[in-house]
């Protein structure tokens, strides 16, 4: 058993709580950051989730620079970018890469790097909830739960993304629709069909539902060309 890690989440998680903050007076302040200490940190946190599963080995997974996402829509997680990153957080990235077996693919984030290499003899170690749109097994550590997601699952779980949205990575979904709501119009046997019917009766168009779910996609191996490294955008 193999476990694909969230690189992108601990290691930030790891740096914003190495930080630290230095008043020296006359309104002047300054944030610092041990490194060593950061090393030292993620590298016990790691193997601690590593030994909670009971893996042999494990893959860091982290996001490119570019993001394939914003070619479809260019506001995707547009607010992000008035969010500073920890400091040290490039350097550590390229620590991570030198000290352990780290995965990065072209224009995809870390959670679509988890789903595409996802299969029956990995397991995925992550809080984000998006990854339970993928089939497939997770730990969640925070609330030490492990996960089996079935392909119904994963799919009900997709399909309801499609509906709400996600305001973090700033897509929309449709208009008033919550968990509660998104239950109702998948019912009991959630499909496509009932997520573009809402979003036809809301007065969108096929192409507008079809964008939130490419954007709400987290994705799966048939989802990505292996050879020309490119997304094969998901299409119903």
């Amino acid at each position: 058993m193999m476990a694909l890690i969230d690189g992108d989440l601990y290691l930030y998680r790891t740096l914003a709580a190495t930080e630290d903050e230095t008043d020296w007076g006359d309104d002047v302040w300054s944030i610092t950051s041990d490194l060593k200490a950061a090393k030292t940190n993620f590298d016990k946190l790691i193997k601690r989730y590593v030994e909670d599963c009971g893996v042999d080995w494990f893959i860091l997974c982290f996001s490119d620079k570019q993001n394939f996402r914003k070619s479809i829509y260019p506001e995707y997680k547009s607010a992000r970018k008035k969010i500073r990153k920890p400091i040290g957080y490039s350097y550590m990235i390229d620590w991570c890469r030198d000290t352990y077996k780290t995965a990065t693919m072209p224009k995809l984030e870390a959670d679509d790097v988890m789903g595409i290499k996802s299969n029956s003899t990995t397991i995925i170690i992550s809080d984000d909830k998006d990854m339970k749109t993928i089939p497939t097994k997770i730990y969640r550590p925070t609330s030490n739960e492990f996960l089996d997601i079935s392909i119904q699952q994963a799919d009900k779980n997709f399909f309801t993304q499609a509906l709400t949205g996600d305001s973090t990575d700033g897509y929309k979904g449709l208009s008033g629709v919550g968990i509660k709501k998104a239950e109702v119009i998948l019912g009991s046997r959630p499909s496509w069909g009932a997520v573009e019917a809402a979003y036809l009766k809301a007065g969108y168009t096929k192409d507008e539902a079809l964008t939130q779910a490419r954007l709400a996609r987290i994705l799966r191996r048939q989802d990505w060309d292996y050879e020309k490294e490119e997304v094969k955008l998901w299409t119903p």
